[in-house]
């Protein structure tokens, strides 16, 4: 019997050592490091089963044929979009969420409507098969062509679909398969990650596209080593709370298209439907206008989005005021008080701050600077500003306005949904006046407050 011999593996980065210790010395990470025990001799047929596993061959990089491998779509628009276009076969994609987000109803929804059209493979690791086939039930889709496997041993998931030969195929989820010839628990750092590489490798040796359904922590970070997310080609993230319907798909990781794309789709009780608006939902639907309330345009991927940015500036009672910002960044917020307070003279020192963005989304540019002091001074002042105003761009420590990226772009979604104004950087005024739109470009943040 061979012996085994005892690796300690970090579970954030995937880095080994040969003995155990508190903190890896990789990512700095603390109590990361797990025992995973391995055999001394690894077999060599654990990826015999592949069709086409054949000696490799050298290629010149204008010889490689690109036409053999179109994509093809998956039924719904905003998935295609956040996945570059459609879906590559032989990519493995992962997708995570919070449990209830709606991963396993949207991959199900695909599954059933490409069963239609191409041999499709729903594996189900975690639920029963009656279970999934009353969830198809209850959401009304096409149950007859769909083939269903409960299995949890990944050799016998790939025997079976040797035979079965499909174009799509979902495991659900990555974190209950497991290997026969690892020695760990499933869900374990060895087992996600072996169970992971060698669906991949499964999948671009049979020209398969296999979507892997993922767990996510408690931060909302994908569970399992970081070296998942290194294998996979494309890491998408369905987010939404249990208090919206509304759920976002983010790409975060993509070998065959954008990153960062963003689709917005919206759980109904027939299943996800995707929002042919996206904008609309993210501004506020109050009748009166509200002080400390403006709308910004956000650029996610390829598109823009209209989101509405609200701030509360009250008088504090405590020594040190509170700073409080959800959706946007926390530092940001803190460097463009002390930014209002030098160039502008407007002092909130003793005033507690909240920063808002309507509607749960997550803003990481820096072309929300602008918006969110003309917020923050409409509110200090009490001032309710117009709603045909739209109002974006990133200021600088010295107070300039500097121009964000797709600045025309941006303009033309506000005039498209109908606002009347725009206060921009000066470096993204158009050449041309744009029809039924005042547009103020300002170079400092003296001129936007003299503006408004």
């Amino acid at each position: 019997m061979a012996k085994s011999k005892t690796a300690y593996v970090c579970s954030e980065c995937g880095a080994d050592y040969p003995r155990w210790q508190g903190q890896c010395s990789e990512c700095k990470a603390w109590n990361t490091i797990t025992e995973m025990r391995m055999p001394s001799v690894v077999r060599n047929d654990r990826y015999s089963g592949f069709a086409g596993a054949t000696q490799a061959q050298v290629q010149t990089l204008d010889a490689i044929d690109l036409d053999e491998l179109p994509r093809f779509s998956s039924t719904f628009s905003e998935l295609d979009r956040v996945l570059g276009g459609g879906i590559v076969p032989g990519s493995a994609i992962l997708i995570g969420g919070h449990p209830g987000a709606g991963k396993s109803t949207l991959l199900l929804q695909v599954m059933c409507r490409l069963a239609q059209q191409m041999s499709a493979l729903y594996v189900t690791g975690e639920e029963s098969l009656q279970q999934v086939a009353l969830r198809a039930k209850r959401l009304g889709l096409p149950r007859e062509n769909l083939k269903m496997l409960a299995e949890t041993s990944v050799e016998t998931i790939g025997q079976i679909a040797l035979a079965e030969k499909p174009r799509i195929m979902v495991i659900d989820s990555i974190q209950v398969m497991h290997m026969a010839d690892i020695q760990s628990a499933p869900g374990g750092v060895s087992q996600v990650r072996e169970s992971a590489a060698w669906l991949t490798r499964f999948a671009k040796q049979n020209h398969i596209a296999i979507f892997m359904v993922g767990h996510v922590t408690k931060d909302g970070t994908l569970a399992g080593p970081k070296v998942l997310e290194h294998c996979i080609d494309s890491s998408l993230l369905l987010e939404g709370g249990a208090d919206s319907r509304f759920r976002t798909l983010r790409g975060q990781k993509n070998r065959f298209g954008a990153v960062n794309e963003l689709g917005v789709f919206a759980m109904t009780d027939q299943g996800m439907r995707e929002v042919s608006n996206p904008s609309a939902i993210f501004l506020s639907l109050a009748q009166d206008p509200s002080p400390g309330s403006v709308v910004m345009v956000l650029w996610e991927g390829t598109r823009p989005l209209l989101v509405e940015i609200q701030a509360l500036v009250d008088y504090s009672q405590l020594a040190n005021p509170r700073r409080v910002a959800v959706g946007l960044e926390q530092n940001r917020l803190s460097m463009l008080l002390a930014v209002l307070h030098r160039h502008a003279g407007v002092q909130m020192s003793d005033q507690d701050v909240f920063a808002n963005v309507v509607g749960g989304v997550r803003i990481s540019e820096t072309a929300a600077d602008l918006a969110l002091l003309v917020a923050m001074i409409a509110s200090f002042r009490d001032q309710t500003l117009p709603q045909d105003l739209v109002v974006f761009g990133e200021v600088g420590l010295s107070g300039e306005i500097r121009p964000v990226v797709n600045g025309q772009e941006r303009l033309h979604e506000a005039q498209k949904h109908g606002f009347k104004r725009a206060i921009i950087p000066a470096g993204n005024a158009p050449k041309e006046p744009l029809a039924g739109m005042e547009v103020i470009a300002v170079r400092k943040l003296a001129d936007a407050l003299e503006a408004l």
